[in-house]
């Protein structure tokens, strides 16, 4: 597999991380102004992934996403007929998926992005960097959300990329921290 590979899978495995073992609600819910929230980052990933390492390769998934040509901003939440468990087998799905294509075609392989204008005409080597920088980029939207849930932090369980603290030491960090904030002028 290549290396490639192996970073964007890697980075799946923190985006579903940071998903695993908190109730339906708490995954639901909108923690930003624009609605973003973990389930709906995970299938947002899933429907992407679905597309640039499915049609664009000329290997389309097989399961029809009609959200993903339905309103804006349709794939960032899961509508309330799509479970957890539904969206987490869906990623499980794409991810297959993805990595059959990955095992069956050479980064050379041509692709086409239609929505990419000019720039359509592609290879899969260059899709496997644009993806893994897109779930790394909402890996690290999820990491955020999850933390301000009951503070889990980090890449994946067990490699945290964070000091280790306790929560007194952590307390004691952020009052530093907006301490510091606190004696800047504003303008």
């Amino acid at each position: 597999m290549p290396i490639l590979a192996r970073y964007l899978r890697r980075q799946h495995e923190g985006l579903r991380w940071k998903v695993e073992g908190l109730p339906e609600r708490e995954l639901r819910m909108p923690r930003t102004p624009t609605g973003t929230n973990l389930l709906g980052l995970l299938k947002h990933v899933s429907g992407v992934e679905a597309d640039y390492l499915g049609s664009c390769l000329g290997r389309p998934f097989e399961e029809p996403l009609p959200w993903m040509d339905a309103e804006p901003d349709d794939d960032m939440f899961a509508a309330a007929d799509e479970s957890v468990a539904w969206v987490l087998s869906l990623h499980e799905r794409v991810r297959a998926h993805a990595e059959a294509t990955i095992e069956a075609l050479p980064l050379d392989a041509p692709a086409h992005v239609p929505w990419w204008g000019e720039q359509a005409d592609t290879t899969m080597g260059r899709l496997l960097v644009h993806l893994t920088a897109e779930v790394a980029r909402h890996a690290g939207h999820a990491d955020i959300l999850r933390e301000q849930i009951d503070a889990a932090a980090g890449q994946r369980p067990g490699i945290g990329d964070l000091a280790h603290r306790d929560p007194a030491g952590w307390a004691a960090y952020v009052e530093r921290l907006r301490a510091i904030a606190e004696a800047t002028p504003g303008e």
